[in-house]
């Protein structure tokens, strides 16, 4: 294995991809958001704001074209600007989806991102990668290879 893709293959699996929702955008929470990102530990190697549209919001999150909520996903995903950030700490995913604590807010524990800015399951503020892989092709759907430090 070279150094280079053993560099490379290191950095992957210590990234993570989240997005800062247009719930949490709209109510003026991205800066408490990324100071709780900042707290725990993660550096940010890229970042951007953005606002979705309905085809782009769409392709994100394919891979939910069949469920019910599908529909509903795009259009809340689409209606205002996100902040999309590529993260990197050891551990990257398993921690950072400790730190937005549990996708409904009533059973986050205290101390996570759901806690202190999400107000339902549909709205919760924050997307985190489930993954090393999805945090890969996430993070490369939203940023090129000359935006990822």
């Amino acid at each position: 294995m070279s150094l280079i893709f053993a560099a490379k293959l290191y950095n992957m699996t210590n990234r993570t991809f989240t997005m800062i929702k247009p719930d949490a955008t709209e109510k003026g929470n991205t800066g408490g958001i990324l100071q709780m990102i900042n707290k725990a530990g993660f550096r940010i190697v890229a970042m951007k704001m953005t606002h979705l549209s309905k085809e782009k919001a769409g392709e994100f999150y394919a891979v939910h074209k069949e469920r019910p909520f599908y529909g509903e996903l795009v259009e809340f995903m689409s209606r205002g600007p996100i902040t999309a950030a590529i993260l990197e700490k050891e551990n990257a995913v398993e921690d950072f989806r400790k730190l937005i604590g549990a996708t409904n807010p009533a059973n986050a524990e205290e101390g996570t991102i759901r806690k202190a800015y999400a107000t339902s399951i549909g709205e919760n503020a924050v997307h985190g990668s489930d993954s090393n892989e999805n945090a890969a092709i996430e993070g490369d759907f939203f940023f090129s290879k000359l935006e990822q430090f």
